[in-house]
């Protein structure tokens, strides 16, 4: 085959596309560069180098940086201990199905000169992280069908549930109500902005903290629940605004575990999450045989605090756990438990952020039943809580696959936020950590369909065949190939994943822009972009393939290496 270009079409190609690393020629730009930018390139100085988000991949260690890393976290907690104020701390930080570090700190029991330390099994109160288990009841109910929607309304479940809201769109005034300002039942609803399931579980349901004329220990019941909200009223019109309530979290338990499953909100989770996940040392009773392994809460004068039954609220903030055990449910949801709890779709909406909340809010964001924040580019997952004696958090950045629990007795410091700080440390650890590992790249089960020449448009020019290891090696050849690219930029490696579909795999860190001669080019859109060849022809052979992120298709397989005329 050959093939011959015109000076003009040569020029015509080259002022549209710059070739790009021995692969296609997607996603560029063409700034110049002034001398003072050239001599920065050349000496290399400036560069930033990507992937700026690793991707998670299994760790051999040790990992001297991560190890210095997770001794900074030991020595922050070590040095909050207080014998008056905080004197028992249990932490633990799990990186996929493993843990990385436990540190356990000061006596389970202040008061006691003999009290031994704490461990990974020791008992503390976990306040506010209770609300992640009425969170995941509702997913699991959605996920099994039991729940037809994450956004049904309240109403389809509680059917006389009814509370005024002044401040929604079609909470204007009425002409036709009464003079007193009342009106029928079904005016009332027909004005009333949807308090849905969802938004009960992200503190976006406008219901108030809590009961009227009731405080945490109130022992009433659902029925009596609805019947106190009848004549209440919205702190703010459901979805607009994020407002944290105790009585939403409680509400939605009670309702989803008696109309719903037919039992008991603390039979349902008993049976369906902590039985499930083996959470042996966690539930929301606190038995004398409990209390024996507790570490003992305290105000910050050091008082002992009472272990009160918080009632109808226990969905918000009754239940007692471990480090141990909460580990078992950080990996659940990073989905890398032995036992899944979710599916991964359902897991990936229950951690996604729902809605940005204002300055007035404690997060910049609220989801099921998190608060969200950004640490180091991160998107950080967490819940925290605290209740007489006791302060607790659990915390995920997802894209890391890293988690992080502390549970403390006593009152967590004011000028110190611990979750921020330790993932200061952690992250660049992690990020490092990832960069140096080895890539795992898989072979496809047979390299030969894959192998041969291809061109895209007749202008560029590649070759796949199988490396040593199975692996398929792209490269690029023909009169427009920049040989000052460097040499490892030019051949790219495809990683098998499934029914022909390959992933770009660049196997060590790599600039983010690539700057050549006067030309800048972007190998971070390259990375881990899909290449989804086309199904076989009757030689056995895929003619072709797509690469859709880059929006780049119809690359066609040609019979032989084409040859080049000058």
């Amino acid at each position: 085959m050959k093939v011959k270009w015109t000076r003009l079409g040569l020029v015509f190609f080259l002022l549209l596309s710059i070739v790009m690393t021995g692969c296609f020629i997607w996603q560029y730009s063409l700034p110049k560069l002034n001398s003072v930018d050239e001599v920065m390139v050349n000496d290399g100085q400036g560069e930033e180098m990507c992937p700026r988000f690793p991707e998670p991949v299994p760790l051999q260690h040790p990992i001297p940086i991560l190890k210095e890393a997770l001794e900074k976290v030991d020595g922050l907690l070590r040095q909050s201990i207080n014998a008056t104020y905080l004197p028992a701390i249990s932490a633990i930080v799990i990186f996929n199905d493993s843990v990385l570090w436990n540190g356990n700190f000061g006596k389970r029991n202040g008061s006691d000169p003999f009290s031994p330390p704490p461990n990974e099994y020791t008992v503390y109160r976990i306040a506010s992280l209770s609300k992640i288990f009425p969170a995941l009841m509702l997913y699991k109910m959605w996920e099994e069908g039991s729940v037809a929607s994450l956004d049904d309304p309240l109403e389809k479940y509680m059917g006389d549930f009814s509370i005024k809201n002044p401040l929604g769109k079609r909470g204007d005034f009425d002409p036709n109500s009464k003079p007193d300002g009342s009106s029928n039942i079904l005016e009332r609803k027909a004005r009333t902005s949807t308090v849905t399931l969802r938004r009960m579980a992200s503190q976006l349901s406008g219901l108030p903290r809590r009961l009227r004329s009731t405080t945490l220990l109130w022992r009433g019941t659902t029925q009596a629940a609805i019947n106190l909200l009848q004549d209440d009223v919205l702190v703010a019109d459901p979805g607009t605004k994020c407002h944290y309530s105790n009585l939403a979290f409680s509400l939605l338990g009670h309702v989803l575990a008696e109309r719903v499953a037919g039992v008991k909100y603390q039979r349902w989770v008993n049976e369906n999450i902590l039985n499930a996940l083996g959470m042996e040392d966690t539930g929301f009773d606190i038995t004398a045989e409990v209390q024996s392994q507790m570490a003992v809460g305290v105000y910050p004068s050091g008082q002992t605090a009472p272990l009160y039954d918080l009632g109808w609220y226990r969905p918000s903030g009754q239940m007692f756990s471990t480090v141990a055990d909460m580990a078992k449910l950080g990996m659940a949801l990073l989905g890398a438990y032995t036992r899944p709890l979710l599916r991964p779709d359902t897991t990936k909406t229950m951690l996604t952020p729902l809605y940005r909340c204002d300055k007035s809010y404690f997060a910049n964001q609220t989801g099921t039943p998190w608060e969200v924040d950004e640490v180091l580019g991160y998107e950080l997952v967490q819940k925290a809580g605290e209740l007489d004696g006791y302060a607790a958090t659990f915390s995920l950045v997802p894209r890391l696959k890293l988690g992080l629990v502390i549970l403390m007795a006593g009152a967590k410091p004011k000028d110190e936020d611990f979750v921020t700080k330790a993932y200061s440390f952690l992250i660049p650890a992690m990020e490092s950590a990832f960069r140096d590992a080895p890539r795992i790249l898989n072979p496809p089960p047979n390299p030969s369909p894959y192998e041969g020449y291809f061109t895209y448009g007749n202008m560029t020019f590649y070759e796949i065949r199988a490396g040593e290891d199975g692996v398929l090696i792209m490269q690029q050849f023909g009169p427009q190939v920049d040989t000052t690219v460097p040499a490892e930029y030019r051949t790219i490696r495809l990683s098998y994943l499934q029914d022909r579909v390959f992933r770009v795999v660049f196997e060590k860190e790599y600039p983010c822009v690539l700057r050549v001669n006067s030309a800048s080019v972007s190998l971070e859109n390259q990375d881990r972009q899909l290449f989804n060849f086309y199904s076989f022809n009757r030689k056995g052979l895929s003619p072709g393939f797509d690469a859709p992120g880059l929006n780049t298709y119809r690359v066609f397989r040609i019979t032989r290496k084409p040859f080049f005329s000058k």
